[in-house]
């Protein structure tokens, strides 16, 4: 029979125990927010930097609130400085100055027209002077809404526009039981010059990110992610089933599909790269647009990457007959277009013109897919099944569209090459001699970027916060 003190160790116990889960689960929380913060700080330190300077910008204007000499200049309104901070700061140069320019001229234009509004509406009388009011904000409103889908406004100034609906309406409304009307505009207008300055010479000044180096670099990365699928896949296609392959060589037959995610980004890039001044390598207007077509370019060869990689997987394989006959020209096809792709994508990164390497990596894969041609025709198997030929007659013409798609890239990158003035390398060295410059020219780009690292860009637009 069970005593009383007995009876109470029970539920002592149980919440005792309840408590002790809960401080681990906690524990255990924290440990892995932690190890997680410190896997981004890593992967970029920029993000950390960013965020430094984000509380900065944002401690700086804060001092118009804080500060009675101040506040009393600007009243309630010193908010506006700290909402511009935090709505304007993005993590480019360019991303930070497209919306400080954006809510800037927004503001101006949109706080002015509202005072036209109103000083014209006030000679309408007191019955007509609200009707007035409301035609102004319908108009206004319907046709900078209208304005919003046409695609180069939606890219560039989507944001300006509906800063401008969301001043010109509230000045509108508010102004119309506040007889400061042209004082109200004046102090919003100040304060966020103040909030977007701040903002921009901050981004600018400390440790600035470029969003046309990552453009440039996001671009020449996804070419080699091609190149290195390629030079892994003949062995791979053409291993016996004994070998096993290495999680190492799998990560980097993978790299293909961040180059079929890539579109977004490189839009975005491209977009705050066009706001940017001139600086580094990258002078006023550079074309930024044709990064753009190099990477449309770029996703095409990949696609036709990732029905090879579905080769790979497949079944299907063709006869061992077959391929010990094609075995040969398929691989020098894969490592020829690997090389190419790789050249150019070293050609973007060190900004360089090399005349003949990508150029003879590419004639040499169009002599390998001749000779595969010749080996796949009908007529030369007079006693094999046609099914055991459509595998390696399927991989060959992937390859040759992929051979077709490294031509397209390479002209397109010389295009850009001439637009941006790329430095030329004299086309009498010898290939030897091209390839030591080359890998001269690789070993000071790699120590200028060693710390440098890309990210992706959330897109998403969230709305004004004001």
């Amino acid at each position: 029979m069970a005593t009383p003190s007995n009876e109470n160790v029970g539920p002592f116990s149980r919440v005792s125990n309840w408590f002790k889960a809960l401080r681990d689960k906690l524990r255990s929380k924290v440990m892995e927010f932690l190890e997680e913060a410190k896997k981004l700080g890593k992967e970029d330190p920029r993000r950390v930097i960013h965020s430094l300077k984000v509380g900065l910008a944002i401690c700086l204007v804060s001092l118009f609130y804080y500060f009675d000499p101040i506040y009393e200049g600007f009243g309630i309104s010193a908010m506006w400085a700290v909402m511009t901070v935090v709505v304007v700061f993005e993590f480019s140069v360019g991303a930070t100055l497209g919306r400080g320019v954006n809510r800037s001229v927004a503001t101006f234009v949109a706080g002015g027209l509202a005072v036209g509004a109103h000083r014209v509406s006030s000679f309408c009388g007191e019955t007509t002077e609200p009707l007035v009011l409301g035609l102004f904000v319908f108009l206004f409103a319907a046709v900078v809404t209208f304005l919003r889908f046409f695609p180069k406004m939606k890219a560039r100034y989507d944001y300006g526009l509906l800063i401008f609906i969301l001043t010109f309406c509230l000045i509108c409304v508010s102004g119309y039981r506040d007889d400061e009307v042209l004082h109200q505009a004046n102090v919003r207008l100040s304060t966020i010059l103040i909030g977007g300055a701040t903002a921009v010479i901050i981004c600018c000044c400390i440790c600035p990110v470029w969003a046309g180096d990552d453009l440039h670099d996001l671009v020449a990365v996804n070419i080699e992610k091609l190149g290195n699928f390629l030079e892994g896949f003949g062995g791979e296609y053409f291993k016996t089933g004994d070998e096993e392959s290495k999680d190492e060589d799998k990560s980097v037959l993978k790299g293909y599909k961040d180059v079929l995610n890539s579109k977004s980004t490189e839009e975005s890039l491209a977009n705050y790269a066009k706001w940017e001044p001139r600086h580094k390598r990258f002078r006023y207007r550079h074309p930024w647009e044709q990064y753009l077509k190099i990477g449309a370019i770029t996703r095409q060869c990949a696609c036709r990457i990732e029905a090879l990689n579905g080769c790979l997987d497949s079944q299907n394989l063709a006869s061992p007959l077959v391929r010990a006959r094609i075995e040969e020209s398929l691989a020098k096809m894969s490592k020829d277009c690997s090389y190419a792709l790789k050249e150019i994508s070293l050609a973007i990164k060190t900004m360089t013109i090399w005349p003949s390497l990508a150029k003879s990596h590419i004639a040499n894969s169009k002599i390998a897919a001749e000779n595969v041609k010749s080996s796949l025709k009908t007529d030369s198997w007079p006693d094999t099944d046609l099914l055991e030929i459509i595998p390696a007659v399927t991989v060959a013409s992937l390859l040759i569209d992929v051979i077709s798609c490294t031509e397209k890239i390479a002209e397109s990158v010389h295009e850009l090459a001439s637009m941006a003035n790329f430095k030329k390398i004299d086309s009498s060295i010898k290939q030897e001699q091209q390839i030591i410059v080359r890998q001269r020219t690789m070993q000071q780009y790699s120590s200028i970027r060693r710390h440098h690292h890309l990210i992706t860009i959330d897109t998403a637009f969230q709305g004004p916060a004001e």
